[in-house]
């Protein structure tokens, strides 16, 4: 059963007939989901007043403990000035929280917040509902070779920023 063709696709060139090499296609293929999953994940944020990238942040401290803003930035593939801006609104929003580094006063670590907690709490099953909706036509053996093969991709971008 085929699906039907997307429009995306084809205004970027990078469906099933397109010219580019493979790895140009891969890469714009990439880009172009990446940025539709953020947009269709900032449409589902947008009436709690979040975005993707706080709740990208947010996963990043949850999964680090209490990172400091600079790995946090690195974990997001991001700038300091950049993380330190989403930080400042998600303070602001109560979910993450700034502490002095015990070890090196000048250092602020992140945490998350009891308030944040209960928040990602009340809305994860709704969004890993989506999102599982949004790779719906993708069976569990196709989504573990999608993984498994993006894991290489950021394994060799890994040794290539070393």
């Amino acid at each position: 059963m085929s699906s039907p063709k997307s429009k995306t696709l084809d205004l970027l060139g990078i469906g099933p007939d397109s010219e580019l090499d493979p790895p140009a296609r891969a890469f714009r293929t990439t880009l172009a989901l990446a940025q539709k999953l953020r947009h269709a994940m900032d449409k589902r944020l947008r009436e709690d007043g979040l975005t993707t990238q706080q709740a990208a942040l947010i996963t990043v401290v949850k999964g680090a403990g209490t990172p400091s803003i600079a790995e946090a930035a690195a974990a997001l593939g991001s700038t300091h000035q950049n993380v330190a801006q989403i930080v400042a609104a998600l303070v602001r929003k109560d979910l993450l929280e700034v502490r002095p580094d015990p070890a090196d006063k000048r250092r602020k670590l992140l945490a998350a917040t009891s308030t944040g907690a209960a928040y990602w709490r009340r809305r994860d099953e709704s969004d890993f509902a989506a999102v599982a909706d949004w790779f719906g036509d993708l069976s569990p053996r196709e989504l573990e070779t999608f993984c498994a093969l993006a894991d290489r991709v950021f394994k060799r971008l890994d040794e290539h920023e070393a």
